[in-house]
């Protein structure tokens, strides 16, 4: 029988049932008496409340499912972390059960090795786009089916075959004697104890999981840059690297700019020699390094891609604006995660830095696809010393409160229990707690589809001395919303694009998917277009690319549009062909091995310049313009006059409502990876007919 009285509020229970300590209430002060010991002790008001409520719900069944609660994410994502019941009761239950299991008797009993395993749950959150789990509204992020089979391994792991044989052999090696093993050569296959399951890989959420396998899913509410930086302003760490993450196929169009100023960052480090390279803000070290992904979409080789370098760091300079004339760009990368250019560096930065390093960006930059590629897997150290620790001081204090009975101790030892059995959770923190500590963790999910992260991702290395996060993609003004919804996944470039020239003469326009209309606009100049978009090319008459554009032709071109944009379609600009593209474009006539000219010698001009396309890639259009011959003073033959601005072709570029489009510096891509071209030079085949009648006998 036990007896539960509360000193301060004069309540009691006489139970004579046996001891469950499942059921048992519980008050803010009370004394447990018994036949054979006494004990006292001062439980904190809020777990005691907690526990009383936990204790209150026993008799209800439990799910091995966090709690239900609302999946309607907001657009600053501020998901609300609630704690598990089934974790506050099994904090309850290890706590209370040892102790009443200790202090039945004064005798000294064995205090345990470790802790026993409790049986697996899901995970806080989904290791795939960070969702928060929930079990409520199957078409949202962070769900679990609880009949998939992943979900069911994870929750009911089995011994597997192998590991069933291994344990098998080990048990009959470990029943020969000694004499014996050593004589047939058995020592190295002995083990002191079976070998224990593998832990069973944490699934993702069913979203995630129909966007690996389906390649359907929904996107999610974009955060903004308020919301980004509330996030990054609850870093657990003092040393911090925010790394932004641009794409190629439309850099800068993917830059935001004033991200320093909008995150409460350090400023740029600027070009001069006082300029510091650390700078703290509110207490933290923050600095800012700016990463180009998917570089394997401008050249096929690394080397080139290095060559582009001084061109790709003036155009970041120009596109930062005013602040951009006098920074250091020397923290600039540029990177492929499919091809792995210069990813082990940047693997290499995030290690030595530790601390926390985050990576910033728009939607479909490839940031989920760069953090798998430069996350330092396998460097985590095997031996858990600070759960070593914890658990000796555990076992510790459980044998002091046995033997002396002391209350501040057992006060500690369900402390530390709590901890032991139910990770914190702060309910308010818009960051979500960390990813278990292992040395090739779950990486983030790698889609096509924007939005795919819907919650920040933190996954630590390092033992814990750093942690690689990935917060969710900004607001992209994408051409997807006026595509059709079975061509959106169509549009985003995967992989380096071998175009086709494309000769615009007076009169003709060129239509990319039907969705975007280049059309020349100086008279009596042919125009060359490369287009490095996965959008279907058409050269046509200005006149029918209109009709076409319009949705008011018959004609089976290829368009992608929705019926509703069509009727939308409008001007973004007349675009100038500004980059002097000469020397690169003469050929043998400047290059050093042949003819060796200058470019002030030759006669003409080449102009170029990139028409960006926002989430999609770019064109490159050519033009080449006789020089203006100088004028000629009337006085004296000799002297000429000073010439005007040259006068640059011009483009100009039609989409839907006249978005998404852009301009930037030739990079001459086309040179770097045009078509490939026919061996030349090589020696012909003989041909066989003179050996064949070499070969007849003569008769």
């Amino acid at each position: 029988m036990l007896f539960f009285q509360g000193p301060s509020s004069g309540l009691s229970v006489d139970r004579t049932e046996p001891a469950d300590t499942e059921k048992f209430c519980i008050f803010s002060r009370f004394r447990l008496s018994s036949s054979t010991s006494s004990r006292a002790w001062l439980v904190d008001m809020r777990s005691t409340f907690r526990r009383l409520l936990v204790a209150l719900r026993r008799d209800k069944p439990q799910s091995r499912f966090p709690p239900r609660f609302s999946a309607r994410y907001s657009s600053e994502f501020r998901c609300r972390w609630q704690r598990s019941s089934r974790a506050s009761a099994r904090l309850f239950h290890t706590s209370a059960s040892r102790l009443l299991e200790t202090g039945a008797s004064n005798d000294t009993t064995p205090v345990p090795e470790a802790i026993a395993p409790t049986t697996p749950q899901l995970p806080l959150s989904c290791p795939g786009c960070g969702a928060p789990t929930q079990t409520v509204l199957p078409g949202e992020a962070g769900f679990y089916t609880p009949t998939r089979s992943a979900v069911k391994k994870y929750l009911y792991p089995k011994e597997d075959a192998v590991t069933k044989e291994e344990n098998v052999i080990n048990s009959a090696v470990n029943n020969v004697s000694p004499e014996l093993r050593k004589q047939l050569g058995l020592d190295s296959l002995t083990s002191e104890r079976p070998t224990a399951p593998s832990s069973p890989t944490v699934p993702v959420c069913d979203r995630c999981h129909n966007l690996i396998h389906y390649r359907v899913g929904q996107p999610i509410h974009h955060p903004s840059l308020q919301s980004i930086e509330d996030t990054i302003a609850e870093s657990p760490y003092k040393r911090n690297r925010i790394y932004h993450v641009l794409d190629a196929a439309d850099f800068p169009m993917s830059l935001v700019p004033k991200l320093e100023h909008y995150l409460s960052l350090a400023r740029l480090r600027t070009q001069n020699r006082r300029s510091k390279s650390h700078r703290y803000v509110g207490g933290r070290q923050a600095e800012l390094s700016f990463i180009i992904t998917r570089s394997d979409l401008l050249a096929p080789k690394k080397e080139m891609v290095d060559a582009m370098m001084p061109q790709l760091r003036e155009i970041l300079r120009n596109a930062l604006g005013s602040m951009g004339r006098h920074v250091r760009l020397g923290n600039l990368r540029c990177v492929s995660s499919k091809r792995g250019w210069w990813t082990k560096d940047v693997k290499e930065d995030i290690w030595d830095h530790r601390g926390a390093c985050w990576l910033v960006g728009k939607v479909n930059v490839g940031k989920s696809n760069l953090f798998e590629a430069i996350f330092p897997k396998g460097r985590n150290e095997d031996v858990n010393l600070g759960s070593i620790r914890q658990k000796i001081r555990y076992r510790d204090l459980l044998s002091s409160a046995v033997s002396k009975q002391n209350v501040e101790s057992t006060a500690e030892l369900k402390d530390g229990s709590s901890r032991l059995d139910d990770p914190f959770v702060d309910e308010e923190s818009l960051l979500p707690p960390p990813q278990p500590l292992t040395q090739y963790p779950v990486m983030p999910i790698i889609s096509d589809l924007p939005g795919t992260t819907a919650s920040p991702i933190r996954v630590p290395f390092g033992s814990g001395k750093g942690e690689l996060i990935d917060l969710p993609g900004l607001a992209r003004n994408t051409l997807e919303q006026y595509v059709q919804p079975e061509h959106r996944l169509d549009i985003v470039m995967k992989s380096r694009i071998t175009p086709k020239r494309f000769v615009l003469k007076p009169g003709s326009s060129l239509l990319l998917g039907g969705l975007i209309r280049i059309t020349p606009t100086t008279p009596d100049l042919i125009f060359m277009a490369h287009p490095f978009v996965p959008l279907a090319p058409h050269l046509t008459s200005t006149e029918k690319a209109v009709q076409i554009q319009n949705g008011h032709s018959d004609l089976q071109v290829p368009n992608i549009a929705e019926s509703s944009a069509k009727s939308k379609m409008a001007s973004a600009g007349r675009f100038k062909l500004r980059s002097d593209v000469t020397k690169k474009y003469a050929g043998p006539l400047t290059r050093i091995d042949a003819a060796g000219l200058k470019t002030s010698v030759l006669p003409f001009i080449v102009y170029a310049t990139d028409i960006l396309i926002e989430g999609c890639g770019w064109v490159e259009v050519v033009a080449q313009v006789r020089k203006p011959k100088p004028a000629v003073d009337a006085l004296s033959e000799t002297t000429p006059i000073a010439t005007a601005e040259p006068q640059f072709p011009e483009v100009e570029v039609f989409s839907p409502e006249g978005k998404s489009i852009a301009q930037r510096q030739s990079l001459c891509a086309w040179l770097t990876g045009g078509p490939k071209k026919s061996p030349t030079g090589a020696r012909p085949r003989r041909s066989m007919r003179s050996v064949k009648r070499q070969r007849k006998p003569q008769t």
